[in-house]
């Protein structure tokens, strides 16, 4: 059903300006997670970063707001019509929004880090779970806008795979002797941070083969 919609959609000017709009703050927060990565665990100087992660997350919230208001008007418009997927909508782009807030908030670790971030030590807890959100980021974007259930059934393994590990990650940072107190903290943090990051996104890709009254609980359905 949502693959028939989807395809729909973009042959309607309203729905295709949303599914725009909605692919944006996707891009826009993966921008926001990819520049405060390079300069949270990869050192780099980013100039002006706090101007652009700020705006960056002002235009997501902007869009979001567009978007609730476009399908609000639609509805009041026509009742009747679309309103599995206009609640679907509402439920991803709020998702979306999360993903700008909490790339702004990894951006706020890198404020509370006492030093840079030793990047032998980092790995040593994190491995390359950065660069695999990263991916994800790319694989949820082409998953919902392709409405393709293959990609988002793998995008939803991935996903599991990156919760678990994150999960790991705090419970070795519990056990280590080898870390500051601030260290320990920002690390579990950016764990955290991480975890829910791949959390929404998965929301996302869900979205695309879960039954709307399973949204947001993708994880007991994988479970049974």
């Amino acid at each position: 059903m949502f693959d028939n919609l989807i395809k729909w959609w973009k042959g309607d000017d309203f729905l295709s300006t949303v599914l725009d709009e909605f692919q944006e703050m996707l891009v826009d927060s993966q921008k926001i997670f990819t520049e405060v990565y390079k300069n949270l665990i990869e050192n780099e100087d980013i100039p002006e970063l706090e101007n652009k992660v700020f705006d960056l997350d002002k235009k997501v919230n902007a869009l979001e707001k567009d978007i609730r208001t476009r399908i609000i008007t639609h509805l009041a418009l026509r009742p009747s019509v679309d309103t599995s997927m206009c609640l679907l909508l509402m439920s991803v782009v709020k998702d979306a929004e999360r993903l700008g807030d909490y790339g702004k908030n990894l951006f706020g670790v890198s404020q509370t880090l006492a030093k840079p971030i030793e990047k032998a030590k980092y790995h040593s807890f994190f491995g390359d779970i950065d660069k695999d959100i990263l991916k994800l980021f790319e694989d949820t974007k082409n998953a919902f806008m392709d409405s393709d259930e293959g990609k988002a059934a793998r995008t939803w393994k991935y996903e599991n795979k990156i919760v678990k590990f994150c999960d790991v990650i705090v419970e070795k940072l519990a056990n280590s002797d080898e870390l500051s107190t601030n260290e320990a903290v920002c690390y579990t943090l950016i764990a955290r941070f991480y975890k829910r990051i791949a959390a929404h996104l998965a929301n996302i890709a869900t979205s695309v083969i879960l039954p709307l009254n399973d949204l947001d609980f993708y994880d007991e359905k994988q479970k049974s």
